[in-house]
């Protein structure tokens, strides 16, 4: 039995760097110390022990820009180079880099392991910056999607996601993307790491603009399912802020939680509508806006 764990005690972390040293230095004469750099403190570690608590795979994570993480010192027992335990540290760490909000995953290979990444869904890039061609390394690429991303009417959620990011460019900046639709309920998430302050937290100007926005393309998308088109404009909004948000910012807008009558709309009036999003750190509810947002119908166009 195989577990993949975070090293946190210092026992762990002990033996965690012992284990990069012996796989990664001790080969070549290095000293013990020389397996650490400088980011091991804004890094996310990983590793794998077996039942007795022996370490048996490492790998590290850190982020070189809110949208790019870079994976390093992934080593793996000798003998257990055939248990698919290195894909397993790598799954391990493209999950941390996903929950991130990175778009892709970069390393540096040496030409010994390259197939190992190849078979791990990474790609050589064609122009590697010229450093690694001196320690013959490859630069190698991998692109990351959601894999608990669920879609109804893609079409229509492409065409949301583009119009923010057309329209109101700064929610690219955030990180903010559409997650889930399901026809009644609405998911939009947002990076921390793009929207963090001095305390490690979210800035409430971002937790605000996540929730007015979910709360716009929510409409966005039910006036698609009806058939009908209009401009939306927030009314007026309030958000009531229980906890920070400190991990994964997610904001969830129910069909429940609306009610207006689209039927003014239908008659060429503006209408109405009242909407509930709840924001939240993975699983816990952080925050609750109520926001009045108002449907403009088009004015007809002239025969």
């Amino acid at each position: 039995m195989y577990n993949v764990k975070i090293p946190r005690s210092e026992e762990e972390l002990q033996k965690y760097f012992h284990f990069r040293w012996k796989i990664l230095r001790e080969p070549f004469n290095l000293p013990e110390g020389s397996e650490k750099d400088e980011y091991e403190s804004v890094s996310e570690h990983r590793m794998i022990t077996d039942n007795s608590g022996r370490v048996l795979a490492v790998g590290r994570i850190h982020l070189n820009a809110p949208e790019e993480a870079q994976i390093k010192h992934v080593a793996v027992e000798k003998n257990m180079r055939t248990k698919g335990l290195g894909k397993l540290i790598i799954a391990a760490l493209e999950d941390v880099a996903r929950k991130q909000g990175a778009e892709r995953i970069v390393t540096n290979s040496m030409e010994t392991s390259v197939e190992f990444f190849r078979h791990c869904g990474f790609e050589i890039q064609e122009q590697a910056p010229k450093e690694l061609d001196k320690q013959k390394r490859q630069q190698m690429l991998k692109r990351i999607k959601d894999k608990s991303a669920l879609r109804m009417h893609p079409k229509w959620c492409e065409e949301l996601q583009k119009t923010w990011y057309e329209t109101i460019p700064i929610t690219e900046h955030m990180g903010i993307k559409l997650h889930q639709y399901s026809g009644r309920t609405l998911e939009v998430r947002a990076s921390l790491n793009k929207n963090i302050n001095l305390h490690g937290t979210m800035f409430a100007g971002s937790i605000f603009s996540l929730a007015t926005l979910t709360g716009w393309g929510m409409i966005f998308l039910q006036l698609k399912q009806k058939k009908l088109s209009g401009e939306i404009v927030l009314g007026d909004g309030n958000i009531h802020y229980h906890k920070p948000v400190t991990s994964q910012p997610r904001a969830v807008c129910n069909i429940e939680t609306m009610s207006g009558d689209y039927e003014y709309l239908r008659r060429g009036k503006k209408c109405r509508l009242n909407v509930t999003v709840n924001i939240q750190d993975g699983d816990v509810p952080v925050a609750e806006f109520k926001g009045i947002y108002w449907i403009i119908p088009e004015e007809p166009s002239e025969s």
